[in-house]
């Protein structure tokens, strides 16, 4: 069953809102992407920031990155979700998005002073690190009761949110789903793959001969899917796990390969249909190899146009498949292309492609 995008809305290193994403997509600029200093010790690195100014949250425990950034879509989408819940019941409306990072920098914050001076911050609430605190916040924000929880697979997590988010509607549990993805600056993940060796020196540089790792991000992306309705569609989903390995993917490209051929049996559709693929595309020597084999092994000889924004954005983590799949509609919106693969590959083998459509 194909889901209908009836709006969607999105920040990044691009922009802030879809009008200025889709212009600075098309200069090939990122107002955002710049060299950042002071998460790692004694290093500086490129990072997507989002320079909006983010709306205050009052209550302590919601009061972090993550949700000031949804509090941000939202209001970029007040008169669709208004929209919405004057047509649908408030029970019956999902929220599931995609995240990784949550409140851990905050927390991280919290924690450094608590060593620092001895006693816990009075503003400290563990809560803030639970992976469900994104779409817990969202409800409360948006007034709905239905179903509402996150889906965190690491990079993965923001387009797996859309499988989940379908399939509510396809069994009839919504009539309506809030799905996307989130995630915030993290001195944490930040430290950590830079103890993997997998931060560039400098711009990353997708499928270049010379390419030696990724730049992080951050991003927001929402998107109402609803069974019926005019625009974009969510047309397939395919999903895999190829569990080769707890942090490098599979060198062959089986499961990503496996999730790109799901999404087209899914969608209907055969690999002459497919206009444009965002791929995954990191800029490590590892992901770029072996996804450029799944994708010639399933397109066989077939030329979409292929491309990583991912130097526009950054590695978004858990908000990477959202951020790119409002790029791809954006770009369908605009008639760039009729139809187009998005793919996330995370750690632990969690792959997952999307096809939307006109």
């Amino acid at each position: 069953m194909t889901a209908a995008v009836t709006s969607f809305w999105t920040a990044s290193a691009l922009g802030t809102g879809n009008a200025e994403t889709l212009l600075n997509l098309r200069r090939g600029t990122a107002p955002g992407m710049r060299e950042i200093a002071g998460d790692i010790p004694g290093r500086a690195l490129f990072f997507g920031c989002i320079d909006a100014e983010l709306p205050a949250i009052a209550e302590a425990k919601w009061n972090m990155r993550a949700c000031r950034l949804l509090k941000l879509a939202a209001a970029g989408l007040r008169t669709e979700l208004d929209d919405l819940r004057a047509r649908v019941a408030v029970d019956r409306i999902g929220i599931v998005l995609g995240a990784s990072n949550t409140g851990i920098d905050e927390a991280q914050h919290f924690v450094d002073a608590w060593i620092a001076s001895g006693e816990k911050p009075a503003a400290l609430d563990f809560s803030m690190i639970e992976l469900g605190t994104p779409a817990l916040y969202l409800r409360e924000l948006l007034g709905t009761t239905g179903p509402a929880y996150t889906v965190s697979t690491a990079c993965s997590s923001a387009a797996k949110a859309f499988g989940a988010a379908r399939r509510l509607l396809d069994r009839g549990l919504c009539d309506a789903v809030v799905t996307g993805g989130v995630d915030g600056r993290c001195r944490f993940a930040m430290n950590g793959f830079q103890a993997l060796g997998a931060l560039s020196a400098g711009r990353c540089r997708p499928l270049a001969p010379d390419r030696d790792g990724i730049n992080l991000g951050e991003a927001v992306a929402l998107f109402v899917l609803e069974p019926d309705g005019a625009g974009v569609r969510l047309r397939g989903v395919g999903e895999s796990s190829d569990a080769y390995h707890a942090t490098a993917p599979d060198p062959d490209g089986g499961g990503a390969e496996a999730a790109m051929r799901a999404a087209l049996a899914d969608a209907g559709l055969a690999p002459d249909d497919i206009d444009y693929v965002n791929l995954h595309g990191t800029g490590t020597v590892a992901n770029d190899a072996m996804e450029m084999k799944a994708v010639a092994r399933v397109f066989a000889g077939r030329r979409p146009r292929c491309e990583s924004t991912k130097p526009l954005t950054g590695h978004c983590l858990g908000a990477a498949g959202a951020v790119e799949a409002a790029i791809a509609a954006l770009l369908i919106e605009s008639g760039a292309c009729r139809t187009a693969l998005s793919n996330s590959f995370a750690f632990g083998g969690s792959n997952a492609s999307l096809i939307l459509s006109a």
